[in-house]
């Protein structure tokens, strides 16, 4: 009876992953070879073709997005020690089929789940606290510079803006802050898991945990800015760093706080970039090329790799 049950749950877990996995590869591949994104496909290779350095970049570029997601999983790993030690390797193994996971779901909120999946179950509220603030602080540091960056456009720029709309996002979230406090103590969506006991869990991680958690994704926005940079700079781009930085720290922050799910982040992302970038004369190609090409880097690639650790890599329980 037992041993039935069991082999149910694994043939379902079986057919779970394949149909995850297939769904993934079907939209990378509907993607890459749609009419607009093949276009620009071609343009980069294009442009690999023709720079005599292009192997030297492409090296530096698959550098730079690993350095990217090595900072991630020992983030990750830092923050899971709480509950357990665990090697590099699960960690990667982890964060990396989990984004495979996560990518149809808005904003890649099932990274939650995925991740929560590989704890045994007396642990997993745990692990959705650790990845909220994991992802928080990701947050905060994108916030931190993409306010700065913006500031300085609008004021470069002369970019026009609504008073009235700032005024109501201000309240906004104020009046969420308040909601937050009334409510502090009633329980979320997931039962037994409430905004107190979440600020208090969060109180007693290791303040050493925290600055390892907010310097790795400190490092990650960096790494992120400077292959973005470098990748326009290869895509024939005349612009300084000086001239980038804030456009990049301010594209990064709108993308960051739109909602999106993974077939609509590339559009969100390159229409942001395009208007951005417009302000100092650049055309959308060059832009689109570079947007298509952090995509393939970051999240196309360690979504494949994840999810092939998705068939190898077994859970504390089913």
């Amino acid at each position: 009876m037992f041993a039935s049950n069991y082999k149910s749950k694994q043939y379902l877990l079986v057919a779970l992953k394949i149909l995850i996995l297939g769904l993934t590869l079907i939209y990378i591949y509907s993607k890459l070879y749609k009419n607009d994104s093949q276009h620009y496909q071609e343009i980069i290779i294009e442009a690999l073709q023709k720079n005599k350095h292009s192997f030297a970049y492409l090296m530096l570029f698959l550098l730079l997005a690993s350095a990217n997601w090595f900072f991630e999983i020992m983030k990750w790993k830092v923050l899971v020690s709480k509950i357990q030690n665990i090697t590099f390797l699960t960690s990667l193994k982890q964060s990396l089929s989990a984004l495979t996971i996560s990518l149809a779901t808005p904003n890649r909120i099932g990274d939650y789940g995925a991740k929560a999946f590989y704890f045994k179950k007396e642990e997993r509220k745990q692990i959705l606290v650790l990845n909220f603030f994991s992802n928080a602080a990701q947050m905060g540091i994108t916030t931190l510079f993409g306010v700065f960056g913006l500031l300085y456009m609008t004021l470069l720029y002369s970019i026009e803006y609504s008073i009235l709309k700032i005024i109501s996002i201000v309240i906004g979230c104020v009046g969420l802050f308040i909601l937050g406090y009334i409510f502090k103590e009633q329980a979320l969506i997931i039962k037994g898991l409430s905004i107190a006991k979440i600020l208090k869990y969060l109180k007693n991680i290791k303040t050493s945990v925290k600055v390892k958690t907010i310097l790795f994704s400190f490092l990650r926005y960096v790494i992120f800015c400077f292959l973005f940079y470098r990748l326009l700079l290869f895509f024939g781009i005349d612009l300084s760093l000086y001239q980038a930085i804030p456009i990049i720290f301010s594209m990064y922050l709108l993308v960051s706080i739109v909602p999106t799910i993974f077939i609509f982040d590339v559009v969100v992302r390159g229409g942001a970039a395009v208007w951005l970038f417009s302000f100092v004369g650049i055309s959308e190609t060059p832009v689109l090329c570079t947007v298509l090409s952090m995509w393939i880097l970051n999240f196309v690639i360690p979504s494949i790799v994840g999810g092939i650790f998705m068939f190898t890599y077994r859970p504390e329980t089913i």
